[in-house]
């Protein structure tokens, strides 16, 4: 089922098309003539293609060599043969280089692609980058167990020196009510 082409606004730059005639142009889409093209030029790439190609150009010879039933539609130059084997080659070569053309574009897209994906990777990388700079920049003023153990033991230190004991619990012995006596001044009433 062909498309029909969208109308285009008339442009001043370019001249106006001329009226159709009686008969309309063929419309062809370029998607399926393109896939045609790659299958075409993919089955001329194979070794099946040059055996049955090699076959028929030897039947070609013998049948016009020795001929059938003193029939022979082509004598020794084999011209037929030739002009057979020119149309081939002129269809056959902007088939494939149709087929390549579709391909650079593949890979021209594929390319973009990775471009992007990979900016987006280096995007990322940098971004995780900056990350960890900044937790290993947070983590210098952070206390590590090493530093809190010498600072626990520097605070237990001072406190023998100062006479506080530590019971065996770890922890200081609780505090007494002062004697009577501790006050001197006012008594509460």
């Amino acid at each position: 089922m062909a498309r029909e082409r969208p109308r285009r606004a008339p442009r001043l730059d370019q001249p106006r098309e001329a009226s159709r005639g009686l008969f309309n142009r063929p419309q062809i889409d370029p998607d399926t003539f393109g896939r045609f093209a790659e299958k075409f030029a993919r089955y001329m790439g194979t070794a099946k293609f040059l055996v049955y190609m090699t076959v028929f150009v030897l039947l070609w010879i013998i049948v016009n060599a020795v001929g059938i039933l003193g029939h022979k539609w082509d004598v020794y130059p084999f011209i037929f043969l030739t002009l057979i084997l020119s149309l081939q080659a002129s269809y056959a070569a902007p088939l494939i280089l149709l087929a390549q053309n579709r391909q650079t574009d593949r890979d021209r897209v594929a390319l973009e692609q990775d471009r992007a994906s990979n900016e987006r990777n280096l995007a990322d990388t940098e971004f995780l980058t900056r990350e960890v700079a900044s937790l290993r920049i947070a983590l210098r003023d952070m206390a590590t167990r090493d530093f809190l153990r010498s600072e626990l033991r520097s605070l237990v230190d001072d406190m023998e020196v100062r006479g506080i004991h530590l019971s065996a619990g770890g922890r200081p012995p609780a505090p007494r009510d002062p004697p009577p006596n501790a006050w001197k001044g006012s008594r509460p009433t």
